[in-house]
């Protein structure tokens, strides 16, 4: 028996039109021969009734007097009416199918309420299904914990719930369908010229998503790259090649393409910089700001530590509170309010000299200044003004030839 794994968001599951292209892809894995586990997000978007942020609204979240425990509860829902729907669905094509929440396919957590995270997967019952059942379709986003409570694995949670239960069943591979082509050289919104790549390593894939490329989650990124299988990242709705994330990229022939320097290009607005330079605050401690911005919940991220200087971002929504914690700490600080980050990432750069040069080369020459930049053996970073961030991303894109033509599946 060949299992595979289909994966679909809430925008591919939101009208019955729209989950007749589900009903497509299912019945013609089926008719290839596999055994298929369907995972579902919610249906649709807010305010669409079914989606998540439409059932937080239902008890005024954030100012809710419900449990994180109930919230799990609650959001749950979603994802379960959505597997009903399309086992519905599926059934009225003639395909033999039937639902499952999480914790019926055997998804173990964490007891973190809202965000847990999975733990162990039992596929027995999925197995045995299957006895019966052509397709199993599984509420993604949720498990159980030990105890019996059900639980939600954060934003991105059916993403990894496909990539967990493709692992645990042993799967040829996880197809994750969403409403673009697949994994992009930067952002189409900003560049007119950007295309898919057919194929992407899961480090590459890793950076892009953590960077700001919003088409996968980085976490069964992970789960996927540590039992190397497969990911087909495709359109619902076209059908395009899409692109495959795996260990190396492979052409249709099996041999391994020459990597390019860099691969894609990603990005994150509306952040703001924070300076704190020691001539002005000759006794600041490092690890006291650390711990009064985790303590306040702020994330702070693209950190510069030098003998003179402390440099870091944060997301602008959390400036204001920010500046209240710089207050109690008598600290003087520069800030640069509406910032960009840039990531350049490629695999093909590692052990490359002159990339870096390139970058700061390409964007100073038109006259983008760089305020803040970092690099790794795969990823550049550079944070710029945010009214110049489609300007660069165009530029790097460009910089570094990116714009390849998008090849047909079919």
């Amino acid at each position: 028996m060949q299992l595979l794994v289909q994966k679909f968001g809430g925008t591919s599951l939101q009208t019955e039109n729209t989950r007749k292209h589900v009903l497509y892809h299912v019945k013609k894995a089926i008719d290839a021969d596999y055994k298929v586990i369907v995972v579902v997000s919610a249906l649709g978007k807010n305010p669409a009734p079914y989606a998540t942020d439409s059932l937080l609204q239902l008890v005024n979240y954030p100012e809710t007097n419900a449990s994180d425990r109930e919230l799990d509860l609650l959001l749950a829902c979603g994802e379960i009416i959505s597997a009903v729907v399309v086992a519905n669905e599926l059934k009225q094509a003639g395909i033999s199918a039937t639902a499952f929440t999480g914790a019926q396919a055997g998804i173990m957590t964490t007891e973190n309420h809202t965000n847990a995270k999975i733990q162990h997967v039992n596929p027995k019952r999925l197995f045995r299904a299957f006895d019966t059942y052509d397709c199993i379709v599984v509420a993604g986003f949720q498990g159980e914990t030990k105890k019996g409570d059900v639980t939600t694995i954060g934003r991105g949670g059916s993403d990894t719930t496909a990539a967990a239960l493709a692992v645990a069943t042993d799967a040829v591979r996880a197809e994750i369908f969403t409403d673009v082509e697949g994994i992009m050289t930067a952002d189409p919104k900003l560049v007119t010229s950007a295309r898919v790549l057919k194929n992407c390593t899961y480090t590459e894939t890793c950076n892009l998503a953590y960077q700001g490329a919003k088409v996968i989650h980085p976490q069964a990124v992970e789960i996927a790259m540590r039992a190397k299988l497969p990911l087909h990242v495709r359109s619902t709705y076209k059908r395009y090649h899409g692109t495959i994330i795996s260990s190396l990229r492979e052409d249709k022939n099996g041999s391994k393409e020459k990597n390019k320097l860099i691969t894609g290009i990603a990005h994150q607005a509306d952040i703001a910089q924070v300076k704190i330079s020691r001539k002005e605050n000759p006794d600041y401690s490092m690890t006291a700001i650390f711990k009064a911005m985790a303590a306040a919940g702020i994330s702070i991220d693209f950190i510069n530590i030098s003998p003179n200087q402390l440099a870091f971002t944060l997301p602008n929504s959390t400036l204001q509170q920010a500046k209240g914690i710089f207050k109690e700490l008598n600290l003087q600080v520069t800030l640069a309010e509406h910032c960009a980050k840039i990531a350049a990432v490629g695999a093909g750069m590692s052990g490359i000299p002159g990339v870096a040069s390139q970058i700061v080369s390409a964007l100073v020459k038109h006259d983008i200044q760089i305020l803040q930049a970092a690099d790794s053996h795969t990823t550049i970073w550079v944070l710029v003004p945010e009214e110049k961030l489609k300007r660069a991303v165009n530029i790097l894109h460009e910089t570094f030839k990116l714009d390849e033509a998008i090849p047909s599946y079919f």
